[in-house]
């Protein structure tokens, strides 16, 4: 089949940044691409846990909560990504050995996107102001009943749900959010200390290729790096997760389809960003619509199961999602809840 001019053109574009990825942040290329099966699948399942009081707002509104890293289970974990960052670039020589890779395919963008996430880091912005939701890869074996240790930790006092997504490989409505979606990285000590030398060993075997690459570009990429190398990084006692993060930086990258709100969450008011999840906000969504993302919803341990399936299908059935009472689950998993 031979692709019409606009879909080759986005078509290169998409294979650069792929390219890019696995220079940059090739640890999160190589599960991107075990998950998605090397472009075969267009699509792969990620469910998000969460109360039953927030899956009723994100399925009514069609959007999907974004909050503060502060406000996370592990509230240490954006600090333990920048400690690693911090223990390679505080020695002089990593960091020569860092710039000067880079200095033969883009002289000073390693500089300028060091001092860059320097300020943000030192104004609050990156630590601070940084907004995510996390998803869990979701196997084909947990259909039914989810993931025990995910309904222990996100379950408490309050009932839990999973919201099973086909995520899109790749999405235009990321690209116009400005979105950052990958897999959360699990760091032992041995691990973290070859993160770094990782990615200057990609930069030497790929420089005729990033000398093709604009120094904006590169610029962004390694700012991009270290960005996601401290907001999508926890540690290894969280291995069995298998999360994966929206990130989103208001400040940094301003948008106006996401909108934000002070909600109470657990008795604890807080700034939360809504993505919007819903064509009929801007066409540009339209790969990211609720309706067309929503594979299953699973109810988890709750002496009240019935009566939250019966909620939970008439929204569904308000915003349009067909044979809703069909993907309604419940968890059958004997703990109390």
């Amino acid at each position: 089949m031979q692709l019409e001019p606009n879909q080759n053109a986005i078509a290169q574009r998409i294979a650069k940044n792929k390219k890019l990825e696995s220079i940059f942040l090739p640890r999160a290329r190589a599960r991107r691409d075990a998950l998605y099966e090397l472009g075969n699948k267009n699509s792969a399942r990620f469910i998000h846990y969460t109360s039953a009081e927030a899956a009723i707002k994100i399925i009514g509104q069609k959007r999907l909560w974004l909050r503060n890293t502060s406000c996370m289970a592990d509230y240490r974990e954006v600090q333990h990504g920048f400690s690693i960052l911090q223990q390679f670039f505080s020695d002089q020589g990593n960091q020569k050995s860092f710039t000067d890779a880079v200095n033969l395919f883009a002289p000073g963008a390693a500089d300028e996107a060091i001092k860059m996430f320097n300020h943000w880091w030192s104004d609050g912005t990156i630590p601070f102001r940084t907004f995510i939701a996390s998803l869990s890869e979701h196997d084909s074996t947990e259909d039914l009943h989810g993931r025990l240790s995910m309904w222990r930790a996100f379950g408490g006092a309050s009932a839990g749900v999973g919201i099973v997504l086909n995520a899109p490989d790749h999405s235009p409505a990321a690209e116009a959010m400005q979105l950052i979606f990958g897999p959360v990285a699990y760091y032992n000590d041995g691990e973290a200390n070859q993160l770094m030398p990782e990615v200057i060993e990609q930069f030497g075997s790929n420089v005729d290729f990033l000398k093709t690459i604009t120094s904006e570009e590169i610029r962004n990429w390694i700012f991009s790096m270290l960005l996601m190398n401290v907001t999508g990084v926890k540690h290894e006692g969280f291995r069995e997760e298998k999360e994966w993060r929206v990130i989103h930086c208001p400040q940094l990258y301003p948008n106006q389809l996401i909108t934000a709100s002070t909600e109470i969450i657990g008795g604890i008011p807080q700034r939360v960003y809504k993505l919007p999840l819903d064509f009929s906000v801007n066409p540009v969504l339209g790969d990211l619509d609720f309706v067309k993302l929503f594979d299953r919803l699973i109810i988890g341990p709750s002496p009240y199961p019935l009566a939250m399936a019966d909620a939970f299908i008439e929204e569904l059935s308000k915003i349009g999602v067909p044979d809703a009472a069909k993907r309604i689950f419940i968890s059958n998993i004997p703990i109390r809840s």
